[in-house]
């Protein structure tokens, strides 16, 4: 199932997609109540065209964690030789979040601003000191994310906070698939329809059921937040009048212009 979260023109909430019945390649939103609230997709509303809504973030996380260095390509490219031996643990504010189609906003101090291409995982309900083998059944879903990343911030500071926290540098969608094994997906990304990076999920350092046992000893995860697997190699600049696409198979693509 492919959750959203979408305003009509009228109300902002959620809903999830289903085939148009009167023509076999379109889609509808059917609206649901909040699904982070416990009890299941609820139905709350009348359907709409997918083209007459706007997509938001599918989610809103109390806090998004992030991995850095989780594959090994990407390790090499920023000059590292060894990969970590435990998982790389930062954070980027709620406030970071923005939606499919949703501007990236270069600071104005900033001369490098990067894409990082990631598969983001979804928490569906309270996580706490959960072992990997039962960490997959807190996972509600799955979406596309980029970790911008103003890079000369990132190495004037010596630390990531301010380099990968500013507002809109942290793109989700465009929706939440729920049905999806995370073991070996392709993802890729392209700049303005220019291949730059392509991987494959299986090629993660630290795995999906690894890193929520890893963050969740630490702090627990909420309903709604949000987890960034990491990015493979190929990361570069984005330009102002550029667009920049992350695709993961079995989900689809997030698009955002850079302002």
């Amino acid at each position: 199932m492919r959750i959203v979260r979408y305003s009509d023109g009228s109300r902002t909430g959620y809903g999830h997609l289903e085939p148009s019945a009167g023509d076999s390649s379109g889609l509808v939103v059917v609206p649901i109540a909040d699904p982070f609230a416990g009890g299941g997709p609820v139905p709350a509303g009348e359907s709409a065209p997918l083209e007459a809504v706007r997509l938001l973030a599918p989610a809103e996380p109390s806090k998004v964690l992030c991995i850095g260095k989780n594959y090994a390509d990407h390790v090499r490219e920023m000059g590292g030789d060894v990969p970590p031996a435990r998982p790389m643990l930062f954070l980027k504010p709620p406030t970071s979040v923005v939606g499919p189609g949703d501007d990236i906003v270069r600071p104005g101090d900033s001369d490098q601003v990067d894409y990082e291409g990631e598969l983001a995982v979804v928490i569906g309900r309270r996580c706490a000191h959960v072992p990997p083998a039962e960490a997959l059944s807190y996972v509600f879903g799955y979406t596309c994310a980029n970790d911008v990343t103003a890079r000369d911030h990132q190495r004037a500071d010596g630390q990531w906070t301010r380099a990968k926290g500013h507002d809109t540098f942290c793109p989700l969608g465009p929706w939440i698939e729920t049905e999806l094994d995370p073991s070996d997906l392709a993802i890729s990304t392209t700049l303005d329809g220019e291949p730059r990076q392509s991987s494959r999920t299986k090629l993660l350092l630290h795995d999906v059921p690894t890193l929520l046992a890893y963050m969740s000893d630490a702090m627990t995860l909420l309903p709604g937040d949000v987890v960034l697997t990491g990015t493979p190699a190929g990361v570069g600049p984005m330009l102002a009048g550029q667009s920049v696409t992350v695709t993961i198979e079995g989900i689809g693509a997030l698009t955002n212009p850079v302002v």
